[in-house]
């Protein structure tokens, strides 16, 4: 059973909250989340966390003892403590669908609650979409880079920041199309398939490589044999070896893995080592600090690869370690609102995201909420008076579907390059444009 963190919250939200319940100002208000734009190095982005999102305000409660903590910094009111103790989520939210393509600047979420609660979840909503958004967006680079024919696995556990983020980079990594996981727990918990060979450490725990080799293959049903300890080409040889006594048995090797070195220059010879030896099947994997950029070099300078184990610069997104994905008020009782901060307005009332897709191109209208522009909406209601409207799809099916999307990316999106300002296809309507030239004659 997962729990509800009601506490993972900024101490302002709280304080913020008692004082809205205070002055009786608690009326319905809309809350945008959103991506702000640019985001250097990103052309896109894969949306990611909203069922974790739904699931969170599902099961938001204020135990006993999460309001005695609360109690004991003396800064609030009995009033609201007395609140929290029933308090429960009863407001609307509309999203896009998890691993739906989006822009910054589009909302990924809005939601519709009494101001109070609607406040209140802020910090949650933006921790659990920030971390999946950013880490599905850098998993479908990496898959674009590798192509779609190749087995891309998250060998980033170790160096993820703690084991519930290790967790959540397995998940998004596999919703953008990554193949598998090492991680054993990401397996157990979400379903996911889990991949492994060996570590240096085991070849160099008996007296010789070729012992290594033998008792792995002896003791795993498809052995993949680490090659590079210690001379890469012999370990490559010796690997050779034990494919033809497992063949004689029967039985096959599945593949090497390379970890270091030149890696171009040696996959190139170790791929024909094997097939001038007859042996064309035995795969060739490689890992080592990789990711879309180093990919995309590997392919580049001619290097021959079945597949990839991605991790550190997957799992801490490492060019990009952060997004800037932001909850701003859009609307109150009041009418709409707009931020008028240099570099950080934001775009007022209730909007939706109108898509099309052309054969060479993908354009997006935003536009306030009733408008009409050409394409299909992007954001619908996903929760109603604080209850889902629908089981969360199936992780399977969300892959599936960014994968297809993915294949029918227009050239200039699936460009991999260190854009400082990249160029977003979306588009501004009318009517939004309008208001927002209204509001800004407003003086506060």
């Amino acid at each position: 059973m997962q729990t509800s963190h009601p506490l993972t919250v900024d101490l302002y939200e709280l304080t913020m909250a008692d004082s809205y319940l205070r002055r009786g100002r608690n009326e319905p208000a809309v809350f945008d989340l959103f991506v702000r734009p640019p985001v250097p190095g990103r052309r896109f982005l894969v949306a990611a966390g909203v069922e974790a999102a739904l699931d969170y305000l599902e099961r938001l409660r204020f135990g006993e003892e999460d309001r005695a903590y609360l109690r004991s910094l003396g800064v609030f009111s009995e009033a609201f403590l007395d609140y929290l103790a029933t308090f429960r989520f009863s407001g609307e939210v509309w999203a896009v669908r998890e691993g739906e393509l989006v822009f910054p600047g589009e909302p990924i979420l809005y939601v519709r609650a009494p101001r109070i609660e609607a406040q209140i979840v802020e910090t949650y909503l933006l921790n659990v979409v920030n971390f999946h958004t950013l880490i599905a967006s850098k998993a479908a680079r990496v898959r674009l880079a590798a192509g779609f024919e190749a087995s891309v696995v998250d060998f980033s556990p170790r160096r993820d920041h703690g084991p519930e983020a290790a967790l959540g980079v397995a998940y998004a990594s596999y919703l953008a199309g990554l193949d598998g996981t090492s991680n054993v727990e990401a397996g157990r918990r979400l379903g996911l398939p889990v991949v492994g060979t060996m570590a240096h450490a085991y070849v160099m725990s008996f007296p010789s490589e070729l012992e290594a080799f033998r008792a792995f293959a002896a003791d795993h049903p498809a052995p993949v044999l680490l090659i590079d300890t210690y001379d890469t080409l012999e370990g490559a040889r010796r690997a050779l070896e034990v494919a033809r006594e497992l063949r004689a048995e029967g039985r096959a090797l599945a593949g090497v893995r390379i970890d270091s070195g030149d890696l171009p220059t040696l996959t190139r010879r170790v791929r024909r080592l094997f097939d001038e030896a007859g042996f064309p099947e035995v795969k060739i994997l490689i890992s080592g600090d990789l990711d879309e950029y180093r990919i995309q070099a590997f392919l580049a300078a001619g290097g021959v690869a079945d597949g990839y184990g991605v991790g550190t610069r997957l799992g801490t997104s490492y060019d990009l370690p952060a997004l800037g994905g932001v909850y701003k008020l859009v609307e109150d009782a009041a009418g709409p609102q707009l931020k008028k901060s240099p570099g950080k307005r934001t775009w007022p009332g209730r909007k939706q995201v109108w898509r099309r897709w052309g054969e060479d191109a993908v354009r997006d209208v935003l536009g306030l909420e009733g408008e009409e522009p050409a394409g299909a909406p992007l954001l619908a209601p996903r929760m109603k008076d604080g209850r889902r409207l629908a089981a969360p799809e199936p992780l399977v099916e969300v892959r599936a579907r960014v994968r297809g999307w993915l294949a029918r990316l227009p050239e200039d999106l699936r460009v991999i390059a260190e854009d400082p300002k990249p160029e977003y296809p979306v588009e501004v309507s009318s009517g939004l444009a309008t208001l927002v030239r209204r509001l800004e004659r407003v003086r506060h």
